[in-house]
């Protein structure tokens, strides 16, 4: 059985288009529901946090490490510290917590 790697790129295209147009062919008119327009804000950055915290918890060899570098960057966040900050912080929490990882297991 031979498949064609067009026919895959086609489908997948298919799809990506109608998920797009489809909202924007459906809505014609402008949401006023505050319900709806408030889950809409949301979703982006729910669907980035669901596809982001499982990749932190494995992105070192200790979930430890992990978990403290995400810790160190909830709470810089919390703080409103400026993105480069942020990630510079959760850096440092993780390479720290490696190393004392390292020599304790």
């Amino acid at each position: 059985m031979t498949h064609s790697i067009y026919a895959y790129i086609l489908v997948m295209a298919v799809v990506t288009y109608l998920i797009r147009m489809l909202p924007l062919a459906l809505a014609k008119k402008e949401i006023t529901s505050p319900f709806i327009r408030s889950f809409l804000y949301y979703v982006p950055y729910a669907c980035l946090a669901a596809m982001t915290f499982p990749a932190i918890l494995n992105a070192t060899e200790y979930t430890v490490s992990a978990v403290a570098g995400f810790a160190v960057a909830m709470l810089a966040a919390y703080r409103e510290k400026s993105l480069l900050t942020v990630a510079l912080l959760a850096c440092a929490a993780v390479f720290i917590a490696e190393r004392i990882l390292t020599f304790v297991i």
